[in-house]
């Protein structure tokens, strides 16, 4: 039964890091680059409208900080719920 709660924990915890970082992607991808495009155009960066680059390549790059950052919460994860290797 302990095995059982244990597991339950450690997936409900997966599922809140999951949910966290699904939806800093959407705020980044579909917020930064579709709904506050026309603010973020005000700003540039490199000589592109902040907005701009957000749509093109921003959304790219989170998205894969993000996929380091769930690999690094994971780690923690299965460590502190003794699944680690």
């Amino acid at each position: 039964m302990a095995d059982q709660n244990k597991s339950k924990a450690y997936w409900k915890e997966n599922i809140r890091y999951l949910s966290i970082l699904l939806i800093i992607w959407f705020l980044v991808s579909y917020g930064a680059g579709i709904i506050f495009k026309d603010a973020l155009n005000d700003i540039k960066v490199g000589g592109f409208k902040l907005g701009f680059w957000f749509a093109q390549q921003g959304s790219m790059y989170v998205f894969v900080i993000l996929i380091f950052v769930y690999v690094r919460l994971m780690n923690k994860l299965d460590k502190k719920y003794g699944y680690d290797e």
